[in-house]
């Protein structure tokens, strides 16, 4: 009988002792994030390489940690660089930034964020844009909305479209969210409206 609870407290102690290692380890790794990447990198990178196996999950489906997990199993099956996958996952990750829509007045350079911009239309379009909208306009990743359709998502207002573009916006049937910006959050007022005023005259 002594030697059954010895046999038990032991076992006991040994599961004990497992689950303790295994909530630290998952402390530990959930305390070091790794370094932000270049969303902008990633969003390019996701269009020509993780697209090819499979459409973007909802980023709301997992927290940032969890996606973290994630991205850096599926670096393995990709063939990514670690820098390259933390930029996939910045890219995701900054797609789970809530939506806000903010109160919008369109009126030229009066509102705040609205200092001149630096960049052409073509140029943001470029460095933004394209990899998920595609050279041609036409949509490079399930979801994203043809450009070149007269009755498109381009045939809307000037003002509804930079709300979409500057708080972010996910289109129907889409299977993530186009987040704030773009993802570039160094984009202000001015290149939001010059990117716009280029796709409405290129495509």
């Amino acid at each position: 009988m002594k030697k059954n609870t010895r046999n038990t407290i032991r076992f006991l102690f040994t599961v004990n002792a497992i689950l303790l290692g295994l909530s630290m380890s998952a402390t530990v790794s959930a305390t070091h994030f790794p370094e932000p990447g270049d969303p902008i990198a990633g969003a390019k990178l996701w269009a020509t390489t993780c697209s090819r196996c499979h459409n973007a999950r909802d980023p709301a489906d997992l927290r940032d940690d969890q996606w973290i997990s994630t991205a850096f199993h599926m670096r393995v099956r990709a063939g990514l660089t670690g820098q390259q996958t933390r930029d996939v996952l910045t890219f995701m990750q900054n797609s789970n930034v809530p939506i806000s829509v903010e109160p919008l007045v369109f009126k030229g350079n009066t509102q705040p964020g609205s200092e001149a911009s630096n960049l052409s239309g073509s140029e943001v379009y470029a460095q933004t844009c394209i990899a998920c909208h595609g050279s041609n306009g036409k949509g490079s990743v399930p979801g994203a909305p043809n450009f070149t359709d007269p009755q498109g998502v381009l045939s809307q207002s000037d003002e509804l479209l930079f709300s979409r573009v500057k708080n972010g916006f996910k289109s129907p049937g889409s299977a993530m969210a186009m987040p704030p910006k773009g993802g570039n959050n160094k984009l202000n007022d001015a290149d939001i409206r010059a990117v716009i005023e280029y796709m409405k005259k290129s495509y």
